[in-house]
């Protein structure tokens, strides 16, 4: 069987800019140059991974990256397949396939972004989505969101969950006992994470249990002001902000945490890092936002609480300290059932019936 050549198009390459995204299109990508029947090529800004190629620094006015990102896709290119709304060329012959990692300009809008500025993304969104053979989202929330708010038909909508690299995340063994208890929390500070909610909830779980600490990875707009939260609420103290880590560091922080919080607000696709989580042997208590759930309903429901839900989110980690969490021979194995070689198979099976 002839390889199906495929181009991927992304925002930024992870070396470039740490997160979901990033991670999640250069993942798929390293997954689908190991599959024998496709032959990939990607590009995206910023140092590449292996075998990618960049469009440039990831710097510059907006319209200067989407020109550099119109390049013509490679010869021979079968499948387009693009994983953000402003960035990557016209399909010129090949099919079409859009990622739909999430609504930009309700993302945008839940980040309080101007009326205008939400306006004009949204634009841009439909008129990159018209034309689109398929689409390829994380979990059944997210297809629902496109047939909803931008009427996609069902039939065009694959879901196809994420892997997670079990070698860069490896099992840690239980928690360790001769020190606080820490829960760990890696999320862009932006509004619709809900590390705001985070903080909240964090003096009820002090009140039982008051030598825990909360380590916060990322960064983002929000640093600022939720290091004044923090100060305001009186648990400065216990809260540290790591800022930006690399995978060995970030790997670990998993292995010290007994506990890791994911509590977005809105707007969650999938979350990679529930995985992450789960790949090092933490459990993850999640709120039920967008597809969160769908990374630890497997394992345990329980896990999951109400979104921006600071007493339930409080309620939830105070049990998970006391010691009511999956052991972490379970998380592990929970996460082994996410692989990158699945989601590959997948892909290319979406790729091979277009191309057909």
């Amino acid at each position: 069987m002839t390889p199906v050549h495929v181009h991927l198009t992304g925002a930024q390459w992870p070396a470039t800019a740490p997160g979901g995204l990033p991670r999640y299109f250069a993942d798929l990508f390293a997954a689908l140059r190991a599959h024998p029947d496709v032959r990939p090529s990607a590009a995206a800004f910023g140092a590449p991974d292996q075998g990618g190629t960049s469009w440039g620094a990831d710097s510059g006015t907006t319209a200067a990256r989407v020109r550099a990102s119109r390049r013509r896709a490679p010869s021979g290119t079968e499948v387009l397949d693009r994983h953000f709304a402003l960035f990557g060329p016209a399909p010129r012959g090949a099919a079409l396939v859009t990622h739909f990692h999430g609504p930009w300009a309700l993302e945008s809008d839940a980040a309080g972004e101007s009326r205008a500025a939400v306006a004009a993304k949204t634009l841009v969104e439909r008129a990159r989505y018209r034309g689109s053979d398929r689409f390829v989202v994380l979990s059944e929330a997210f297809a629902e969101v496109l047939v909803d708010r931008y009427d996609a038909d069902r039939g065009t909508i694959a879901v196809i969950p994420p892997g997670v690299d079990l070698t860069r995340f490896p099992e840690a063994g239980e928690p360790a006992t001769d020190g606080p208890p820490r829960v760990l929390c890696v999320r862009r500070l932006e509004r619709r994470m809900g590390v705001d909610v985070l903080l909240d909830a964090w003096r009820g779980v002090l009140a039982e249990h008051p030598e825990a600490r909360l380590d916060v990875v990322g960064t983002g707009s929000q640093a600022v002001p939720l290091a004044e939260r923090a100060a305001e609420l009186g648990v400065a103290a216990t809260v540290t902000f790591v800022g930006a880590v690399d995978d060995a560091e970030l790997a670990r922080r998993y292995a010290a945490a007994t506990v890791t919080a994911v509590p977005s607000r809105s707007w969650e696709g999938f979350g990679l890092v529930a995985l992450e989580s789960l790949a090092s042997g933490r459990a993850p208590v999640v709120t039920d936002a967008g597809g969160l759930p769908d990374g630890v309903r497997g394992l345990a429901p329980g896990l999951v609480v109400p979104a921006g839900d600071a007493e339930a989110l409080a309620a939830r980690l105070v049990r998970a300290l006391a010691g009511d969490r999956p052991s972490a021979a379970a998380c592990r194995a929970h996460a082994e059932t996410f692989t990158w070689a699945a989601a590959a198979e997948r892909h290319a099976a979406l790729y091979r019936a277009l191309a057909s």
